[in-house]
């Protein structure tokens, strides 16, 4: 598949800052294709146009393309013309950076473009403004001389880290020219940063490909088209084989939350003979067959359980028979453990549920799972119907035994763009580290994986604002607040858990941390945390 893309600046003189010929000859790529630059589809066109407000200078941009396989098109074969400029040349060094074009720019130019940014900078005013008076000419003439200054100050910034191969800082630096809907600054930037990341590279390269991409998507205003193509392979035979499975073999993420609330519903309900579990995020049903083997194999005998699982009926997973075939295959582990078993699938987003669709039954114990689903819900800075704390509202009418909650700790959901993309940044650079210890950079499927399970949650953060941002992450302390205003109290996890999460850690890295604090258990890597999870009651 291919998509012929033209970034087209329009009247776009005013952005240059009166910068001298030479300067502005280095930075014009007004007619520039985007094409070299994007990794990722959106599934239908999109109407571009540039986010700043009454902005004159428009950009205009199509979709951008997948390879026939469903890789990025930066993986397609070597002899495709179509091949992406993401990945780096071979070297011996494997650095970062090393073999591309940012590194290699002649000092000689770089040095000469920094004098005439200094000459700008001592240059008057050529305008006539004596029209406007005097004092408004001398106003008007200090004021340029400051945008000057400060468009002179952040290239020369710019052009420091690029030098020295300072990739974070290069992506900060382009974020902060998008914020600053400063058009030629972004197209600069841009054209350097497609030379200095690689979906195949090393983590903060390949992580910058995508964050480039949400920048390039924020541009387009593609971004939600994106995040709705980039979904995770929906299965397709009963192995349940899919890219999101990989990647919970790859990284403790996933079963450090199944385990840990597993561990918390095992003792709310350790005395109780009939068991209800509704599951806001259903996916495969992994979560539910070591408690299931757990209820099977409790002195005394099983209790019954009776499961309702809900997933996104937009999920064709959800569509084509997949809560079916979850059901089908926990009731065949359920009857193996002797566990009396009943499972009712319900197609729903979140924002629909009802109390009365959760078919709740008097004189059951009833557990309540949230695995990283409420970031998803849309809350007071997004609409006055405040989807968030209303389903709080609803669960805790329901009088549950616990409630399980695992988030990813990060601060994203009420941040301004800036914060927010570094926030992006730090966290999810955290993760592609970790996926290195497991998965190989030549695994063939770590791609698809990072693509389709993580780029189309960095994308969606850095390019979509309003409803269209569905990943809205909060950090724990946030989280209480919510469940402490909607009237539930802290249930602390065991020891017991503590210690089977600290065994599963050791099958993966020591550079795991997993620390206890206020009754809750903070996962990270390298001591920063990034997934929490706790249980309340």
């Amino acid at each position: 598949m291919e998509a012929t893309q033209k970034h087209i600046i329009q009247d776009g003189s005013s952005m240059f800052y009166h910068q001298p010929s030479s300067v502005v000859k280095q930075m014009d790529i007004s007619v520039q294709t985007f094409d070299s630059y994007c990794t990722l589809e959106s599934s239908s066109g999109t109407k571009s146009h540039h986010p700043c407000p009454n902005n004159n200078n428009n950009i205009t941009s199509s979709t951008t393309s997948f390879s026939s396989n469903g890789s990025p098109v930066s993986q397609s074969n070597n002899t495709n013309n179509n091949t992406s400029q993401f990945s780096p040349e071979d070297n011996n060094n494997n650095s970062p950076l090393s073999g591309s074009s940012a590194t290699n720019n002649n000092e000689t130019e770089l040095s000469l473009m920094l004098k005439d940014l200094e000459t700008a900078m001592m240059e008057p005013d050529l305008e006539d403004t004596s029209f406007n008076g005097y004092e408004y000419g001398q106003q008007q003439q200090q004021q340029q001389q400051q945008h000057r200054a400060a468009a002179s100050s952040a290239m020369y910034r710019s052009m420091e880290m690029i030098s020295r191969g300072d990739l974070k800082g290069t992506l900060y630096e382009c974020a902060k020219a998008v914020e600053n809907c400063d058009v030629a600054m972004t197209d600069w930037l841009i054209s350097q940063l497609q030379h200095m990341v690689s979906v195949s590279g090393e983590p903060v390269q390949r992580l910058g490909a995508y964050m480039l991409e949400g920048l390039v998507a924020r541009l387009a205003s593609s971004g939600s088209s994106i995040y709705k193509a980039l979904r995770c392979k929906d299965p397709t035979g009963p192995e349940l084989l899919t890219y999101m499975h990989i990647l919970y073999e790859a990284c403790p993420y996933f079963k450090f939350g199944y385990e840990s609330a597993n561990g918390a519903i095992a003792e709310a309900v350790k005395n109780e003979s009939f068991v209800h579990i509704i599951d806001f995020q259903i996916s495969q049903g992994g979560q539910w067959v070591s408690l299931i083997r757990a209820l099977g194999a409790r002195p005394g005998g099983p209790p019954r359980v009776r499961i309702t699982g809900i997933d996104d009926p937009r999920s064709s997973f959800a569509r084509q028979g997949g809560l079916e075939l979850v059901g089908q295959r926990l009731g065949k582990l359920a009857e193996m453990c002797g566990v009396p078993f009943e499972f009712h699938g319900a197609a729903l987003c979140c924002t629909e549920v009802e109390i009365e669709k959760l078919g709740v039954r008097n004189g059951e114990a009833l557990a309540v799972n949230f695995p990283l689903v409420l970031h998803h819900m849309p809350d007071e800075s997004v609409t006055v119907e405040n989807h968030r704390d209303r389903l709080l509202r609803l669960v805790k009418r329901l009088s549950p035994n616990v409630v399980t909650l695992v988030e990813q700790e990060a601060n994203t959901n009420t941040a301004p763009f800036l914060p927010r993309f570094v926030e992006t940044m730090n966290h999810y650079l955290a993760v592609f580290e970790s996926i290195d210890v497991k998965l190989a950079r030549d695994h063939k499927e770590r791609i698809n994986v990072e693509q389709h399970c993580l780029a189309r949650e960095v994308v969606n953060l850095i390019a979509c604002e309003g409803v269209e941002r569905e990943e809205r992450h909060e950090p724990l302390g946030k989280w209480r607040s919510r469940f402490h205003m909607a009237g539930f109290k802290p249930y602390p996890l065991s020891s017991y858990v503590n210690a089977t999460i600290k065994g599963l850690l050791e099958s993966y890295s020591e550079k795991y941390t997993l620390e206890e604090r206020d009754g809750a258990l903070y996962l990270g890597w390298k001591n920063q945390p990034l997934i929490t999870s706790c249980a309340w009651r």
